[in-house]
């Protein structure tokens, strides 16, 4: 009997104490990963190549407005920042991998989900991100003690699905689990080429075929980018499917009657076409990328065998 009772009470003590590391280590370290870690006590959390689905979310206007604000309600409005953004992440079953100056970096993929679920959670993640951006601007004025001229804050996210090598990464002290890669080169590029296309949410040519019909999607272009010889095409994620607005689906018709022109070499209908959409939409960033691009090539024609393929300076 006093065998047993040893035994029960070691098993408390060791459940209390990886209750109290879960409850500690929680807030840095995403649960399920603590969990695996606290399954195989000593062993590594080792990985390999797998096929997975990066996020990159950066929230565009920060900048301006801590320039107006103190440092503690700096730290103040960024922890609520990536509070909500952390938590669209992981009611979509993302694991949070980390926060770099006022960016997010997200991943799905195995063991966390299925391999066939990852793009399609990380793209209802992306637009759970939106919806919390919505909510940190109704707080701006509260956070902030700015009530007039508030500087207006969005959000860039760039979603990529690919091979990645996944595993417990750093120095022999201090290690993260984290993935790295092309896909993950790739995603932050998206991220940032937001900027350049005025959208809010770019998507890679793989994640585009993973997530099939669950999502309404517009084509926006073929890149290249620097170091790399291989092209994508990158598609906005626009809604769900079946919630396109009719002035966004008109749009989306004319953009692609628009880009085959332009393909095609008709700058002049082209112009026309990319005209009319800015007509529908007057904020659509492609749209005027486009047209300010037409005037380029008709300075310096591409010649009969180009493929339409920009290169992307922005990184």
């Amino acid at each position: 009997m006093g065998r047993l009772t040893d035994s029960f009470n070691f098993f408390v003590k060791e459940l209390r104490s990886k209750e109290r590391m879960k409850q500690t280590f929680g807030k840095y370290i995403d649960p399920r990963i603590l969990e695996h870690v606290l399954a195989q006590p000593g062993a590594e959390v080792t990985g390999g190549r797998r096929d997975m689905t990066v996020l990159f979310a950066d929230l565009v206007g920060f900048t301006s407005l801590s320039e107006r604000i103190t440092p503690l309600l700096m730290v103040t409005l960024l922890n609520r920042h990536f509070g909500l953004q952390a938590l669209a992440v992981q009611e979509h079953h993302g694991v949070v991998d980390k926060f770099v100056g006022d960016s997010v970096m997200a991943f799905w993929g195995p063991p966390f989900v299925k391999p066939e679920q990852h793009a399609l959670l990380a793209c209802r993640a992306a637009q759970a991100q939106l919806v919390a951006l919505d909510t940190l601007r109704r707080e701006l004025p509260d956070i902030t003690g700015l009530r007039r001229d508030l500087p207006s804050i969005d959000l860039c996210i760039g979603i990529c699905t690919g091979e990645v090598v996944v595993g417990n990464i750093g120095s022999e002290n201090t290690r993260s689990y984290t993935v790295i890669g092309d896909t993950v080169n790739l995603t932050a590029r998206l991220e940032r080429a937001n900027r350049v296309y005025g959208t809010q949410i770019l998507i890679g040519e793989t994640t585009a075929q993973a997530i099939g019909s669950q999502f309404e999607t517009r084509e926006i272009d073929t890149i290249s980018v620097k170091g790399k010889t291989e092209t994508t095409r990158i598609f906005e994620l626009m809604s769900a499917t079946g919630q396109l607005s009719e002035e966004l689906a008109r749009l989306r018709e004319r953009y692609e009657q628009a880009q085959r022109m332009y393909l095609a070499q008709e700058w002049d209908l082209a112009e026309a076409t990319f005209r009319e959409c800015l007509e529908i939409r007057p904020i659509d960033g492609p749209s005027r990328v486009f047209l300010e691009r037409i005037q380029v090539l008709r300075r310096n024609p591409p010649g009969k065998d180009w493929n339409g393929v920009w290169q992307l300076v922005e990184k």
